[in-house]
C-alpha cells in the first residue's frame, strides 16, 4: 500500500494571536481626551494599554516613530445616561432611571505601509457598561472604564491587524 506526499507552498501570514500582518512594527500615537466628563489622564491610559494590548497579543514591537503600522485617534464620548427606567408609586416624581449607562467612544485613524488597503481614517470604536442607578458612580468608574476599554482594545485589533 502506497501513499502520496503532496507539499504546497504559499505566502499566508498568520499567527495563533489572531494577527494577519507582516508587519514588524507599530507606532501608536497619543489619543487625546476630546471629551467633557473623561477623566484627564484618559487619553494616556487609554494610549498605554493600547500599546500594551498589541505587544502582549502579537509580535509587534512598539515605535515611537516610522512603525509600519501606525495607529491614533481621539476619545470622542464619554456619556453618562439613564436608561431602564421603573415606574414609580408616586405620580409627583418622575420615573427614575433603574440603570445608568458609560458609553466611551474613540474615533481613530490607521495606516498599514505594508497592505494600504488596510489604511482607515475616522473608523469609531465603542462600547458601553451599565450600572444601578443606586450605586455612586464614583465608586464604579474604575471598573466600568477598564471593562469598556478592554473590548475597544480587542475591537481595535480586531479591526486592524486582526483585519476583522
Amino acid at each position: 500500500m502506497g501513499f502520496a506526499l503532496v507539499t504546497i507552498q504559499g505566502c499566508i501570514s498568520y499567527s495563533f494571536t489572531g494577527a494577519a500582518t507582516n508587519a514588524q512594527t507599530i507606532q501608536v500615537d497619543d489619543f487625546f481626551n476630546n471629551t467633557d466628563l473623561g477623566p484627564a489622564n484618559l487619553g494616556q491610559t487609554f494610549t498605554n494599554r493600547l500599546k500594551q494590548y498589541f505587544q502582549q497579543n502579537s509580535s509587534l514591537r512598539v515605535v515611537q516613530e516610522n512603525g509600519e503600522l501606525q495607529i491614533e485617534g481621539t476619545i470622542t464620548q464619554y456619556a453618562i445616561t439613564p436608561i431602564a427606567p421603573v415606574s414609580s408609586t408616586s405620580s409627583q416624581s418622575g420615573d427614575p432611571a433603574s440603570l445608568t449607562r458609560l458609553t466611551i467612544a474613540i474615533r481613530a485613524n490607521y495606516v498599514d505601509t505594508i497592505e494600504p488597503k488596510n489604511n482607515f481614517k475616522d473608523r469609531v470604536f465603542s462600547f458601553y457598561a451599565d450600572f444601578p442607578s443606586a450605586q455612586d458612580f464614583n465608586s464604579v468608574q474604575e471598573n466600568l472604564e477598564k471593562k469598556i476599554l478592554e473590548q475597544i482594545y480587542i475591537d481595535i485589533f480586531n479591526g486592524t491587524i486582526a483585519n476583522w
